[in-house]
């Protein structure tokens, strides 16, 4: 069984070709990158493929059995018509199963945009199965020098609390779900045990022995701080998803344990684990 990844120079790429590497030969496993170079790293074929040209797409999947399509980046309408790309590419190519990273929560036309490509995937005639993503915990940790500085926190989320995953939690599912067959048809909620603001807050003094404290912020206020910060498109992004905590709509029931076949990890086995190996560095 050939396995295909696009978009597999990114973080979450990475991470899913190394947990296919941990678990089936490389050689069956091809990563697809419009940048191939910045895909050579991984120990892996690597073959072209621009979201943008099918024609590349055709190119890139041609042996393969099973391809995992990780949403595109860029304005949410344009990203259905890449998605769509890839999709009539796989029906082309012979590619027999499509597994899609989409998104958890309500926040406006990112998710609008998941869901027709969800619908999109399910009348393909393709076996297919999807998964829908918690927020990344990691883009609050690669944050932790801005909060150092600030000596906080700062959002609109409240004491809404938010269905948070890991790339590698994430990676580890979605390799089952590419090699059993059972996954076929099926739509996972991928998150751990939902979290607060002040217990994220909580969880980050432990374990990197800050005095962090959280700041709840209005939402129009939250709104033109990070539209300052980011500029409309991103900023305006960012505040939909933490008003989308604030609402209650980013707090899911997670179905991980049977996408991956055991339980997400805990929070506090993940920082102290990621506390660990970041010592382990030094």
């Amino acid at each position: 069984m050939n396995i295909a990844i696009t978009a597999a120079s990114g973080q979450l790429g990475s991470a899913i070709v190394h947990a296919l590497k941990r678990q089936i030969p490389a050689d069956q496993i091809v990563a697809i990158a419009r940048t191939p170079e910045k895909a050579n790293h991984l120990g892996v074929e690597v073959r072209k493929g621009d979201y943008q040209s099918q024609a590349e797409f055709e190119q890139a999947l041609q042996g393969i059995d099973a391809v995992l399509m990780i949403s595109a980046n860029g304005n949410p309408m344009d990203r259905i018509p890449m998605h769509r790309n890839i999709i009539e590419a796989a029906k082309k190519s012979g590619v027999g199963k499509l597994v899609y990273t989409s998104i958890a929560g309500k926040f406006g036309p990112v998710v609008d945009s998941n869901m027709q490509t969800e619908a999109d995937i399910r009348n393909s005639g393709l076996e297919w199965v999807i998964g829908r993503n918690g927020l990344y915990i990691e883009a609050d940790l690669e944050s932790l020098e801005t909060y150092r500085q600030a000596g906080k926190i700062w959002n609109c989320a409240g004491e809404g609390k938010c269905s948070y995953t890991t790339r590698d939690e994430l990676a580890y599912a979605y390799s089952r779900m590419l090699l059993e067959d059972k996954h076929h048809g099926q739509t996972y909620y991928l998150a751990g045990e939902p979290l607060t603001q002040q217990e994220l807050v909580d969880h980050i003094n432990q374990a990197f022995g800050t005095q962090l404290v959280y700041e709840s912020m209005s939402v129009e206020a939250y709104q033109a701080d990070r539209i300052e910060a980011w500029g409309e498109f991103m900023g305006g992004i960012i505040a939909a998803i933490y008003a989308s905590i604030r609402n209650g709509d980013s707090q899911v029931n997670s179905s991980f344990q049977q996408a991956a076949g055991r339980p997400h990890i805990s929070w506090e086995e993940y920082f102290r684990k990621y506390t660990n190996e970041g010592r382990s560095e030094q």
